[in-house]
């Protein structure tokens, strides 16, 4: 089975954030409320990268770990989604992500910031699929027709990849080593190289 997953190529990422825009259409997202954003590292130096974020859909992950009513499931192709209902707007999977991904959709108190909201790879929720209680509560269901997330089919340069992650890793592999050689975001020279 396929384990689907996001990958953002820093080298063709050109901070376009068409991305951004075409996931707050595809899904009416509420303001406040970014499911993907384009982070700058380096921002107006030499060698200035971006990368294009959201929920990474990880194997094991945070927010479902330390979520009180387990309202996060993973599906059989590896999406992390959310359950709005059983959500209870504690904010912990937002403490627990490392990429910042469950959001509350309103700047208020607390108690009173409503259910948390992320990406859901265009999958949709647990509601039936295409159904209008699914696109309120969870936005367009693009996987079910058999459509990539709308983020990555958008990204003009294809600095944004998604899907099946053998094949992913595979397309980025062949890039590096057409470039001729490992991407400079990562590695021992990125981390300690310029200390």
């Amino acid at each position: 089975m396929a384990r689907m997953k996001f990958l953002c190529d820093a080298e063709r990422c050109i901070e376009c954030q068409a991305c951004v825009t075409a996931c707050k259409s595809e899904h009416e997202v509420p303001w406040g409320v970014n499911r993907r954003r384009v982070i700058v590292m380096d921002d107006g130096l030499p060698g200035e990268k971006s990368v294009s974020v959201a929920c990474m859909h990880c194997s094991d992950a945070p927010c479902a770990a330390v979520c009180p009513v387990d309202c996060f499931y993973t599906t059989a192709d590896g999406i992390v989604l959310h359950d709005k209902d059983l959500c209870i707007g504690c904010g912990y999977c937002f403490y627990a992500c490392p990429f910042g991904a469950p959001q509350y959709p309103q700047q208020s108190a607390f108690g009173v910031r409503g259910k948390m909201d992320k990406c859901t790879f265009c999958a949709g929720g647990p509601e039936t699929a295409h159904s209008e209680a699914e696109y309120v509560k969870y936005g367009a269901n693009r996987i079910a027709e058999g459509k990539l997330p709308l983020c990555a089919e958008m990204c003009s340069t294809k600095a944004l990849l998604a899907g099946d992650g053998d094949v992913v890793s595979d397309i980025y592999r062949q890039r590096v080593m057409r470039r001729g050689g490992r991407p400079q975001t990562w590695g021992w020279q990125a981390a300690y190289g310029n200390a």
